[in-house]
């Protein structure tokens, strides 16, 4: 079994400066009337129009954002690949309504694709549909188109032409696309057109990845059904397996309008979910036509599937197979999966330090809760300061 313990290697790529300043945050993120306090007065900040951009930009941004441009990224970008850590680079701004905005960030994914082109340090490129979507009109189309008037039909036109400006600009560069997972309430619409663009773009290769949440009690059946279609279709499905970002939102939805809850009943039900899509992902058969990302900050679940790797004979360097987690979390996954010579990359967010705040809330919100997540991640710094002061 694989270690996660060697702080040495999982922080390596850290000034003392960068540790402290992680130290600082996990420390905040460990006391849930810290994190809402700050962000009460982040909001009110921001709002009145104080000066905190800088601070905001020197902290919590620096330690979950690469930058706020494609090129404040490169290096971040760079740092990563001196230690073979990919990186995937996501823009993260959100909220937006207008038909402008949705073709704002269409030509900004793009320019991330044109960025990954060619670039062995950026193997993924990523989108939300939302951020090139009207999120009411997702809901609207989720059961079908049929029941739609002609303006909303222009508007559900509209979207699936971005996905696909997306997607065949990635299949022209090469580069490898997530589209991500969201709410259950729209992710059937979500599902159909990313399978719809499958079936264009990947004949040779797994070019388009569809998101699946395991936290969801329905998706490892789901998953089984899209890699039988994907078969009958002649074509290679790509798989990016995450547990999942919306469940308090999933259940609370569920609860008020009297439906039963698409989240699995407990954390252990969802883990083992989790593990026999792994398992079932990299069967001999199976993985001849696909191509999986386990997007995974669980360090059980990272330890069986380079297990699985092993076991089954897959080659480590086979960039069919990849590891991924968020930057500034999960460190000691990330690196240490990649010294022993497995294929990993982190999503680096960027975008602009006023409009990435609602991610950036997300990920002080995504500590607080996690059980044991702050609490590992605090540990594992504590002790990488004490060996450095030591050495």
């Amino acid at each position: 079994m694989i270690s996660f313990n060697n702080t040495e290697i999982a922080f390596k790529h850290k000034s003392n400066k960068d540790l402290k300043r992680a130290h600082f945050l996990f420390s905040v993120m460990a006391s849930p009337f810290l994190v809402k306090s700050g962000k009460g007065l982040t909001r009110f900040g921001l709002n009145v129009g104080l000066p905190i951009k800088g601070m905001i930009k020197s902290t919590i941004f620096a330690q979950f954002c690469g930058g706020e441009t494609i090129e404040e990224c490169t290096s971040t970008i760079n740092t990563m690949w001196k230690h073979h850590v990919g990186t995937i680079l996501d823009y993260s701004v959100e909220g937006k309504t207008s038909a402008e905005d949705f073709e704002y960030t269409t030509k900004e994914i793009i320019a991330t694709i044109h960025k990954a082109k060619g670039n062995p340090g950026i193997p993924f490129a990523v989108f939300k549909v939302t951020g090139i979507s009207r999120f009411g009109l997702l809901e609207l189309t989720n059961t079908g188109i049929d029941h739609i008037s002609e303006s909303e039909l222009k508007e559900y036109h509209e979207t699936v032409e971005r996905v696909n400006r997306i997607c065949k600009e990635a299949f022209e560069a090469d580069v490898p696309v997530f589209i991500d997972a969201e709410e259950s309430w729209i992710q059937d619409v979500i599902d159909r057109v990313t399978h719809e663009m499958m079936l264009k773009y990947n004949k040779e290769r797994a070019i388009v990845f569809n998101t699946v949440q395991m936290y969801r009690h329905d998706r490892l059946e789901f998953l089984k059904e899209s890699i039988a279609w994907a078969k009958a279709q002649n074509i290679h499905y790509g798989v990016k397996l995450v547990r999942g970002a919306y469940m308090e939102k999933e259940r609370k939805r569920a609860a008020e309008n009297n439906y039963p809850s698409p989240i699995q009943p407990d954390k252990n039900t969802c883990d083992a979910d989790y593990n026999k899509a792994l398992e079932f992902l990299t069967e001999p058969e199976i993985f001849s036509q696909m191509a999986l990302c386990a997007g995974t900050h669980n360090e059980d679940s990272s330890a069986y599937l380079a297990n699985l790797i092993e076991q089954k004979g897959i080659d480590k360097t086979d960039k069919r197979i990849y590891f991924a987690q968020l930057l500034g979390m999960s460190d000691h996954i990330s690196y240490t999966l990649a010294s022993q010579g497995f294929n990993v990359a982190k999503y680096v967010p960027y975008g602009p330090v006023k409009e990435v705040i609602p991610y950036l809330f997300r990920r002080a919100d995504e500590n607080t809760s996690v059980k044991g997540q702050t609490g590992r991640e605090l540990k594992l710094i504590k002790e990488e300061i004490k060996r450095r002061k030591g050495a």
